[in-house]
């Protein structure tokens, strides 16, 4: 069940917050010691909220669609009086005084939060493997990673645990995660969202967003947590419009724009197969492909790296003395971090500048981009390279080149699942910045047209519904 379904349900009376959370406690119990979604379920709480969310619909106290939605939070969203880890050893028993700016603009939606998911090592990494707290499976082929660094999020949101759950982006974590679990993941624009209260591992590229089943859930969050937040020096004025796709979306004489560099010279087969299709949906759907030439993506990617490994090193140098509590990957990427010389990343934030400006010009020709969400579909856990067209090519980087690009230009993107008869595909759709609302309503449009079976056949593992 979407969230849209059980909002309808709820206040059809056919079903109550407390069966649905009562459902989803049930889904994490059975599910959870094989997909290591969860590090902390929250019963006790969930269950308080439960109750009292019922009685404020009864009572005409309605907040929104959200009300009486069980949901879960990245273990990275302070949550008070609830541990909040990171994914990591150095914040192993921590435990907030207060709350993140999303945890309370869920609560104030009505929210029933069910617990915190687990993650790579401080959001620092695509596979979800985390050496203290375990690694976490897809609930598509438990043999392989859901993606990171959101793949608990991922993972509890696919396997039916709750039909929503936020995650972080840093360079892909909401993305990916979205792309090998076959959910829709959004990143909004920079500043969109506050990051109040949210353990960083990025000064500039951290975004915060949700994943969830549909497109149309995905807009009810963004509708949420949206808007300006004074606690965050990056939060914007912009503002918060209406998200939610109109029942029948219309992208007629829409412009698409079709990379003709970069994006499309190695991809694994069913990745171009399902992409491909995507713009021919588009396209008999009125819109319009436009072959364009983007900005030099590799160069960008380099930039992206240079300033996230100085960022996040900078942010760790506190903790880095302690390098018992690291585990080897996120280690060495700190390492190198502080091995960076600072005129290696003044060069790279005035690269960031001119980069900006540079790709900002696509948007005289197109309405939105399509990209691959990655060249690859999930791979193996402990799988280190991947061959793409006859080129072996490392995981982290293969998974991340298509995606890294928007965090550091601070554009929305949104991950939507595409048909596919094996592992999941994602198609990456952008816009201008603070367009989220044209990107959900290009993602509706598109997944309106998907046959319901193609997205729920036998190649997947069941997803559970609530009952």
């Amino acid at each position: 069940m979407t969230i849209t379904q059980a909002a309808r349900a709820l206040r059809a009376g056919k079903i109550s917050s407390v069966e649905l959370t009562e459902d989803s406690l049930a889904q994490i119990q059975m599910r959870n010691p094989e997909l290591n979604a969860y590090l902390t379920v929250t019963h006790s709480q969930a269950r308080e909220a439960a109750v009292r969310a019922d009685r404020e619909l009864a009572a005409g106290n309605d907040r929104g669609p959200l009300h009486g939605i069980p949901i879960a939070l990245k273990d990275v969203f302070c949550t008070e009086g609830i541990r909040t880890t990171c994914g990591s050893l150095l914040f192993e028993n921590h435990v907030p005084a207060y709350n993140s700016a999303v945890t309370d603009c869920l609560a104030e939606a009505g929210t029933v939060l069910t617990g915190k998911t687990g993650l790579h090592e401080l959001a620092y990494g695509i596979t979800s493997n985390n050496p203290h707290f375990g690694t976490i499976r897809n609930p598509h082929d438990p043999t392989r990673i859901p993606g990171g660094s959101s793949g608990g999020s991922a993972a509890a949101v696919a396997s039916g645990m709750v039909p929503a759950a936020m995650g972080s982006d840093t360079g892909g974590s909401i993305r990916i995660p979205a792309s090998f679990c076959g959910l829709v993941g959004l990143k909004p624009t920079s500043g969109r969202v506050s990051r109040f209260g949210v353990m960083p591992l990025d000064f500039s590229l951290d975004h915060m967003g949700p994943l969830t089943r549909t497109v149309r859930d995905a807009a009810l969050m963004l509708q949420a947590i949206a808007g300006y937040d004074r606690r965050d020096d990056t939060s914007s004025h912009q503002a918060v419009g209406s998200y939610l796709p109109p029942e029948s979306p219309n992208i007629q004489s829409l412009r698409i724009g079709r990379p003709t560099n970069f994006y499309f010279d190695r991809l694994e087969p069913e990745v171009r197969q399902a992409v491909d299709r995507a713009f021919q949906v588009a396209e008999s759907l009125g819109a319009h492909i436009v072959p364009i030439e983007v900005p030099d993506i590799t160069a960008i990617n380099v930039v992206a790296r240079v300033i996230l490994m100085s960022e996040a090193a900078a942010l760790l140098e506190p903790y880095l003395h302690q390098r018992e509590k690291f585990g080897p990957d996120v280690l060495a990427l700190f390492d190198q971090g502080r091995a960076l010389a600072a005129i290696d990343y003044i060069n790279a934030q005035r690269l960031r500048r001119l980069i900006q400006q540079d790709y900002a010009k696509v948007w005289q020709h197109i309405d939105v981009l399509f990209t691959p969400t990655s060249p690859i579909c999930a791979p193996k856990i402990g799988q280190i390279d991947v061959v793409i067209e006859g080129t072996a090519q490392d995981v982290r980087m293969a998974s991340t080149c298509f995606v890294r690009a928007f965090n550091l230009l601070g554009w929305p993107a949104l991950s939507l699942p595409l048909p596919s008869a094996s592992l999941p595909i994602g198609l990456q759709i952008v816009a201008q910045p603070f367009e989220e609302t044209r990107i959900l309503n290009v993602a509706a449009a598109l997944e309106e047209c998907w046959p319901e079976t193609s997205l729920k056949s036998k190649a997947y593992l069941p997803i559970l519904e609530f009952s």
